[in-house]
């Protein structure tokens, strides 16, 4: 380092370079923030003056007109943009844009939520974990035609009985089922090792799909125990939880075996990969084509060691139960093409 530079200037610039990328993250949640709730206010006067002056199209498309030209340089005035904050304005309150953190997401997330979706509760819900996962606009369409609010949490597990409370809640929260593969465009007749490399030579699309926090630590994970070699599918380590995650995969239905099987490889993870003073107990997944749900919770019943089973699936289709509680393909394509046409229209916002 140059002498004339004090010792410790390399931690006072990475102070600094911490605090412009906080206050430029701030800055950019400011603006879309004011965007949003002025995206509201506008949509809330439409919706009034439609109710005691009886506005029709013709009215919208000359507004838009007149707020362009007065503004040239906004982005976001069309016609069919304010037709898109009339609506906004309906389904939300002033109030509840700020308590539901919907001034957090920009608007063309804003616009999806709200155009495919119809329940408050499952708005809410994507709002929520689009900000807590900072899903972009494609990941969250995917999440949406996934039914990921139906999978989270879903799989079955003994994570109460063998977790303490707060990691045991977590630890819930991680893991889903059905998980679904369906980006590795193979078929369900692959077998178990085929859908492994698949996995792995599509590994962002598999950890979006698993979650945040999952770091990947190897495909068939060698264990040497006293000469016996023994090989775990997937190998990860969770950075919330602070612990491994062993995940074996099924190509068939759940069997008793397979429980027993992963309560090995468990003990053998606690013991020889697992830091003792920092990671806490490894935690098993088991992932079949199939199960039934009491021979998995009489498998779960006698193991202390903490694992769950979720099946998974690696075609298009979503199970029956999944598929009547979401929009038909139809509708979808249909409210994305707006959505896309819009989004043209305000190309000043980033997907992140």
């Amino acid at each position: 380092m140059n002498p004339l530079i004090p010792n410790d200037y390399p931690q006072w610039l990475m102070s600094l370079k911490t605090r412009i990328r906080q206050a430029r993250v701030q800055a950019s949640l400011s603006v879309n923030r004011e965007l949003i709730h002025l995206y509201w206010s506008i949509g809330n006067t439409i919706n009034q003056q439609r109710a005691t002056q009886s506005w029709g199209a013709k009215v919208i498309a000359q507004l838009a007109h007149d707020l362009r030209t007065e503004f040239p340089d906004m982005k976001g005035l069309s016609s069919t943009n304010l037709k898109y904050m009339a609506r906004f304005a309906k389904v939300w309150s002033e109030a509840a844009i700020g308590q539901q953190a919907v001034d957090q997401l920009p608007w063309g997330h804003n616009i999806l939520i709200m155009t495919v979706l119809s329940e408050p509760n499952v708005r809410e819900w994507y709002i929520r974990k689009t900000i807590e996962n900072g899903w972009s606009r494609s990941v969250l369409e995917v999440q949406i035609e996934s039914a990921a609010h139906l999978r989270v949490g879903a799989a079955q597990t003994n994570f109460e009985r063998t977790l303490p409370a707060p990691q045991s809640d977590l630890a819930r929260e991680f893991v889903k089922d059905p998980y679904t593969f369906d980006f590795l465009g193979i078929t369900d007749a692959s077998n178990e090792r085929t859908i492994e490399k698949s996995l792995i030579a599509h590994l962002r699309d598999f950890l979006v799909e698993l979650g945040v926090g999952f770091a990947f630590v190897g495909s068939q994970y060698k264990l040497d125990i006293e000469g016996h070699e023994f090989y775990i599918d997937l190998l990860f380590y969770h950075t919330k939880l602070h612990c491994y995650v062993v995940i074996e995969l099924k190509n068939t239905e759940f069997k008793f075996e397979y429980t027993g099987q992963l309560n090995g490889y468990l003990a053998a993870v606690d013991d020889r990969v697992r830091d003792p003073l920092h990671d806490a107990p490894t935690i098993g997944l088991i992932w079949c084509k199939s199960k039934n749900k009491t021979v998995v919770e009489y498998a779960l019943r006698g193991m202390e060691t903490p694992m769950g089973v979720s099946t998974y699936r690696t075609s298009p289709e979503l199970p029956k139960q999944f598929a009547d509680l979401l929009p038909s393909v139809e509708f979808l394509t249909e409210q994305l093409k707006h959505s896309g046409d819009l989004i043209e229209d305000i190309s000043g916002e980033d997907e992140y």
